[in-house]
């Protein structure tokens, strides 16, 4: 077991352990390995998560913004000085290749902290001039933290996740709670070991593992106010389901079926590179994948061939190893679905490019290899078109006008995110305007900067994760009206 950690939770600033729970194991997809034993969370160990968050948080909460900026901007500070560290354990964790986690894991997370460190001491509430010059009367706000908060977190950037929702809650003055995956448990205890040696109070972060069992406990007790998801969209409706009952507040950053549109007067290059971004980065496992491809009809066959050589020529192999480029699928289970997925495009009678199958890897001969893969001639209403695959399998559509790709781009429950690749800037736009998505990338994709916002619409979610818009989803108003003159009353 390479990354066996102390226990299996992190709770009032040390590692706990309760062995009652049920135990699972993080197993290395590339070789099928186990990497760690764990127990699932029991509900002594919740209890006890929530109990030491709750008394945290009070004087957390009375806390400077300066001084919780302070503290979250130096464990920023050391992830970036541990990143190779947590980067490999990423890796083992999930299988994306090192040269991807050593980017785009831990590091974005440390952004994330970093910013909502620098907002912290910038809190404001509004002044509201009642225009009674007689008196001065005045209306003020002020903006409170929610209590304590709870994050269930996707497999898929399990360290991102925890920091992009832990660091606009702590910042706001509130405890956390956080849930990984149980595929992929390890880094958010790092996480939470930097954040106490960074000098934040016990009891503030907290790591607890576990399944479905533990995010309901989480999302349906009355102890937590808020709950933030990342996961896919059954996932999102029973926490919504269980948080009703104490009508905590809830965010959801969920799946999506995404519309990426390539116009014929693009660089094709570049959208070739978006596409592919957007298809086979985590071996296709980002819920924000522009899996639609939508290609003006008249360079089809011209971006089709560019796809097609460039897709042929990325290299799978030791995830560890920084040259590879695409590694495993998560599990096994995920692996048969993509695999699943592939038959069925197959069998509806789309084009196959490239791709289409399993993978091997000789010096990895148990890892979970799928090759990336492009199906063409894909139409709307195919199974690889409408549902989300979650591996690197790209469909591609063509088109042959501007309102019907907006009309056939929007055809969707989900709206997460969307592109639109073109030399017209009115057009890029223009479309980006009328595409129902939260995100939209023009000439660009899956671009996700911790100071612009992110989140979906429709069945892709409620709420915005990063920017300024995540002080909205930790924070409350409070409005204090101040009455300078008498108190007129007809009683």
């Amino acid at each position: 077991m390479r990354a066996q950690p102390p226990a299996s939770h992190y709770v009032g600033g040390a590692y706990v352990e309760d062995e009652s729970g049920d135990a699972f194991a993080s197993i290395y997809p590339a070789t099928g390995e186990t990497i760690a034993k764990l127990h699932a969370a029991t509900p002594k160990i919740i209890a006890q998560a929530i109990e030491t968050a709750t008394i945290a948080q009070a004087q957390w909460a009375r806390t400077p913004g300066a001084e919780r900026g302070r503290i979250l901007r130096r464990a920023a500070k050391i992830m970036r000085e541990r990143n190779r560290e947590l980067s490999e354990l990423e890796t083992l964790d999930t299988g994306k290749p090192l040269q991807e986690t050593l980017v785009a894991d831990a590091a974005s997370g440390a952004d994330c902290i970093e910013y909502f460190g620098a907002l912290a001491a910038d809190l404001q509430g509004q002044h509201i001039d009642l225009g009674a010059p007689a008196n001065g009367s005045f209306v003020y706000t002020r903006r409170e933290p929610l209590g304590v908060c709870a994050g269930i977190g996707a497999w898929n950037y399990p360290i991102q996740i925890a920091s992009w929702k832990a660091a606009p809650a702590l910042a706001c003055g509130n405890a956390f709670i956080f849930k990984p995956s149980e595929t992929t448990p390890l880094t958010a205890l790092k996480l939470a070991e930097i954040l106490t040696e960074a000098g934040l109070p016990a009891g503030l972060f907290n790591v607890v593992q576990g399944a479905g069992p533990v995010g309901a406990a989480l999302s349906s007790d009355p102890g937590i106010a808020k709950v933030s998801v990342t996961g896919s969209v059954p996932t999102g409706m029973r926490v919504m389901r269980a948080a009703s009952d104490t009508l905590k507040n809830v965010t959801l950053e969920l799946g999506g079926k995404s519309p990426l549109i390539v116009f014929s007067d693009a660089d094709i290059a570049n959208a070739v590179s978006g596409a592919m971004l957007g298809n086979f980065y985590s071996s296709g496992q980002i819920c924000s994948n522009g899996t639609r491809v939508f290609v003006h009809r008249p360079i089809m066959e011209a971006f089709l061939r560019a796809l097609a050589e460039r897709t042929a020529k990325i290299v799978l192999g030791d995830p560890m190893d920084e040259a590879t480029q695409l590694g495993p699928i998560i599990t096994k289970a995920q692996y048969e679905r993509v695999l699943d997925y592939m038959a069925i495009g197959k069998a509806e009678g789309a084009r196959l490019v490239t791709g289409g199958g399993t993978a091997r890897v000789d010096a990895l001969p148990d890892g979970l290899f799928v090759q990336p893969t492009v199906f063409a001639d894909v139409t709307d209403e195919m199974t690889i078109a409408r549902e989300e695959i979650f591996g690197p399998v790209m469909s591609v559509l063509s088109f042959n006008d501007e309102d019907e790709v907006v009309a056939r781009a929007n055809g969707t429950e989900f709206g997460l995110a969307a592109g639109v690749f073109t030399r017209d800037i009115s057009r890029a736009h223009r479309v980006a305007a009328n595409l129902r998505a939260g995100t939209c990338w023009i000439n660009t994709y899956n671009l996700t900067p911790v100071e612009a916002p992110f989140g979906g619409t429709k069945r892709s979610g409620i709420g915005r994760e990063n920017g300024r818009a995540a002080i909205e989803h930790y924070s409350e108003l409070k409005t204090v009206y101040v009455e300078l003159g008498d108190v007129d009353s007809p009683y």
